[in-house]
């Protein structure tokens, strides 16, 4: 197609004289030769688009840095103000989180995916590149801020003048510090009420060790201030550590799944140059393939000529199956191997759930919607299970059940799929026995992501359940509350810091089972909301595991089937009974519900018979007919009772197995 800049009128020809930028004459009668047509300029709509030449950012103007905070600091907020700043977006009062594309994530105003963009800035007469990543600050997605930091020489770190130090920003400032990056302090929303950013100032020096006088205090909402964060991402953060000239090394720290380009790949290069037509290679899978586009997030696409060493941006090169575009992959150009960057620690999923489809018919629409989901966040694990029940579905790992639910949010809304989510367990283990048992199982020790898989207790010597280290932040005069809960929840109490006059910083060791359903709304209810939670891996511990069947008249139901500690086995199962009884339909004849550990029965309800009244027609008259009539029916009820199945109803099934978000 060609456009042809101009007025009035176009033309489909184009003779080899016409010049450029001359002015247009009026429009040529019909017929006239194509000699006596004015001259003009004519672009194609390839050249229409104007490309951003990258070559005149050398690597010592480029600075890539990261904004990470505890969740509701501002981190989008300051993001905005920042585009808004460089003239990359127009300054509007519709600027709220430009960056949170997402409808889950405009929904509940939270960040979940990490977003970049790249902002032009001129300072002292240099043109500076400054390649911003926003990443979330919920614990659940972690994953995304550690990788962010991969393609990163430093960090914003944002604190809340009203809340001060949380339990996320710690865990972010400990995963810059191990990635050793450059830190800059900054001090939010300073123009609140309540705002205290001198306190705040003593707790970072105290916490991070960083000197008061490095915090810049600013207000995102307002831009009060924001300048001068722009002024120490220059002067403090390094340029990165890369060459140019030599053979092109590049990074995947993210993707994403279009369903008319294929996959777009977010790459960091670290080494060498890339541009259109280029062949590439994939270290991962060793294919090869055409670099149809590159160009970088502004916060939209826009595409360039070339990408440089330094610099990070968007790379589509025709990978049309999402299984090719592995996060932490390294690319480089055909024929010039390269030793592949290290990449990423894969994650470790902290919860386990059974998802199956709601009609097993869109059983390949789910699944390809879980593939290309499950692309662009690569945290979440994938395996193939099936359900008497329910029928053919996966067992899916989370990070958290934040991070389940926002999955399960994003498959309703991106890719129009209604699920059935079973309830979440953590991957226990078990130690064997037998030398029998380990040949059958080809290792010692085997990892239960499914209850119904766990063993009996005679072909292990022990069980073990993950720990992990919790970190609470809380005002101190809940203190007392918070220790009773998570002694409740079988925590050992590891340390025990005040970062200043009236706040405590808690750690515990906790079994993961105990704080993965409600554990944080007990904590916030508990505390009217102050305090913050943040947990990292710990390993596994031995504990007393038992596996609890439920059965219906004797029969095991196969999903209902959980794994508890000995201790909390009879609570958790009267609870499950009791949801059941509710939930199935009365029957002619008794069902009883009963939770058991082994033959041993722990819990029980009953789920009382439709009673036909026999006696109606018996005006009066002798009570031994009243008896046979009544003897007949229950004869009559005890055989319907030996042949009759019990079928549970998915929406039965659903009501006892969904998330319970309180106890």
């Amino acid at each position: 197609m060609w456009t042809l800049v101009g007025r009035g009128w176009g033309c489909a020809r184009t003779p080899a004289r016409w010049a450029t930028g001359a002015a247009l004459g009026p429009a040529p009668t019909f017929g006239a030769a194509p000699e006596s047509w004015p001259t003009c300029r004519v672009y194609s709509s390839a050249e229409f688009k104007e490309k951003l030449d990258m070559s005149r950012f050398p690597v010592e103007n480029i600075r890539n840095f990261s904004i990470v905070a505890h969740v509701d600091h501002g981190k989008s907020t300051l993001a905005d103000r920042l585009l808004e700043l460089t003239g990359t977006i127009d300054k509007t009062k519709n600027n709220k989180q430009v960056l949170d594309k997402l409808q889950v994530e405009r929904e509940r105003g939270i960040t979940v995916k990490a977003q970049t963009a790249s902002l032009f800035h001129n300072c002292e007469g240099k043109q500076y590149l400054l390649n911003l990543i926003d990443t979330p600050g919920h614990v659940d997605f972690s994953y995304e801020v550690s990788r962010s930091l991969s393609a990163c020489q430093g960090v914003l770190l944002v604190v809340d003048a009203n809340e001060g130090i949380q339990a996320q920003t710690v865990a972010n400032f400990f995963l810059a510090f191990e990635a050793q990056l450059s830190v800059i302090p900054v001090i939010n929303k300073i123009d609140l009420k309540n705002a205290d950013p001198e306190r705040v100032e003593n707790q970072i020096e105290k916490v991070f060790d960083i000197p008061s006088d490095e915090c810049i205090k600013i207000s995102a909402k307002l831009g009060t201030n924001v300048e001068s964060v722009l002024q120490a991402v220059i002067e403090r953060i390094p340029p990165p550590k890369v060459h140019r000239k030599n053979p092109l090394r590049a990074l995947v720290f993210d993707s994403t799944f279009d369903q008319y380009r294929g996959v777009i790949a977010n790459v960091a290069l670290f080494d060498g140059v890339v541009s259109k037509g280029d062949k590439i290679v994939s270290a991962h899978t060793q294919k090869t393939y055409e670099v149809n586009e590159v160009g970088v997030l502004n916060p939209n696409e826009q595409p360039t000529h070339k990408l440089y060493a330094g610099q990070v941006g968007y790379l589509i090169a025709g990978m049309k199956n999402v299984t090719e575009a592995q996060i932490g992959d390294t690319l480089y150009l055909h024929k010039q191997p390269v030793e592949p960057l290290p990449g990423f620690k894969s994650a470790k999923p902290m919860v386990f759930a059974g998802m199956y489809p709601v009609d097993q018919s869109e059983y390949n629409n789910l699944k390809s919607a879980i593939e290309k989901l499950t692309l662009n966040d690569s945290s979440v694990t994938v395996h193939r299970d099936s359900s008497l029940a329910l029928g053919a579905g996966w067992r899916l790992g989370f990070l958290g059940l934040l991070h389940m639910e926002v999955f399960n949010q994003r498959l309703e809304q991106e890719y129009n799929a209604s699920v059935i989510l079973t309830t979440p367990t953590v991957p226990y283990k078990a130690v064997l026995s037998s030398s029998k048992l380990i040949k059958e199982y080809r290792e010692k020790e085997i990892t239960i992501i499914n209850p119904a898989q766990f063993p009996d207790e005679s072909k292990v010597t022990e069980y073990l359940e993950p720990v992990v280290l919790g970190t609470i932040i809380t005002p101190d005069e809940y203190t007392g509350k918070i220790m009773t809960l998570c002694e409740a929840r079988r925590a050992v109490q590891k340390n025990m810091i005040f970062i200043d006059q009236n706040r405590v910083m808690l750690k515990y060791l906790f079994p993961l089972n105990e704080i993965v359903v409600d554990f944080y709304d007990s904590l916030k209810s508990l505390s009217s909301g102050y305090a913050s939670f943040d947990y990292e891996d710990a390993g596994y511990q031995t504990a007393e595991l038992v596996k609890m069947d439920i059965l219906l008249n004797g029969n095991s139901v196969e999903e209902l089937v959980t794994v508890v500690h000995k201790d909390k086995a009879h609570s958790i199962g009267k609870a499950i009974c009791e949801r059941l009884k509710d939930s199935l339909p009365r029957q002619l004849f008794e069902i009883a519900i009963q939770a058991a550990i082994g033959s041993k029965i722990i819990a029980r309800e009953t789920v009382k018979a439709y009673r036909k009244n026999v006696l109606a027609k018996c005006y009066g008259g002798d009570i031994t007919r009243k008896m046979k009539l009544l003897k007949r029916q229950a004869e009559g009820k005890k055989k319907l009772r030996k042949i009759g199945n019990v079928e549970v109803p998915k929406d039965a099934f659903i009501k006892v197995l969904k998330t319970r978000s309180s106890k």
